[in-house]
């Protein structure tokens, strides 16, 4: 929230342009070499260094004055980090449910026609939905998010998460249907 002689309302003033360049130029090489340390790959350090960057730029009005800055950005790193940790956990637990999945059942007996007309009346139907209806399945199935973390994506509460989740799984169970699908 700003105040109105352009100063945040908490924290210090909001970094101008310059102030930004100085602390990105001052820490870069620090917060580089915290994720070199702490990231599985020099691809992935540098994606937490400017997703570092990219939130202390987003909430530049909380940065501290002087040495603590440095704190600050290791913290958002740190965070970045963690985010980074769970999104790998969550495609490895995709992926071992994948390959579970597909050395129960063997391949699947269908002809590869029929299997990718089903995914093509999938995605038309998915494709119908409304753009909140499809962003709230995904990151249901995609992400694996709950219904609880869903309510702080979308900043409500844990039950209005539920019924807009359940709303949407109903429009796509009639979009299913409607191209002829067993729902």
């Amino acid at each position: 929230m700003r105040a109105t002689d352009g100063t945040a309302s908490r924290g210090s003033p909001r970094l101008d342009r310059a102030g930004f360049e100085r602390l990105y130029a001052a820490h870069y090489e620090l917060i580089m070499r915290y994720a070199l340390r702490r990231a599985p790959s020099p691809d992935d350090a540098a994606d937490v260094v400017a997703e570092t960057f990219l939130v202390a730029w987003r909430r530049q009005d909380q940065a501290p004055d002087g040495s603590s800055a440095r704190l600050w950005l290791y913290g958002i790193a740190r965070n970045v980090l963690a985010n980074q940790a769970r999104g790998a956990r969550r495609r490895e637990r995709l992926n071992a449910r994948l390959r579970a999945g597909v050395a129960k059942n063997g391949h699947d007996a269908r002809p590869a026609s029929a299997i990718a007309g089903t995914r093509i009346a999938i995605a038309r139907a998915f494709g119908r939905l409304r753009a909140d209806d499809r962003d709230l399945l995904t990151l249901v199935a995609a992400e694996g998010l709950s219904a609880g973390e869903i309510a702080r994506v979308l900043d409500c509460t844990t039950t209005t998460a539920r019924v807009r989740l359940h709303r949407a799984r109903a429009r796509f169970a009639r979009e299913l249907a409607a191209e002829g699908l067993p729902v």
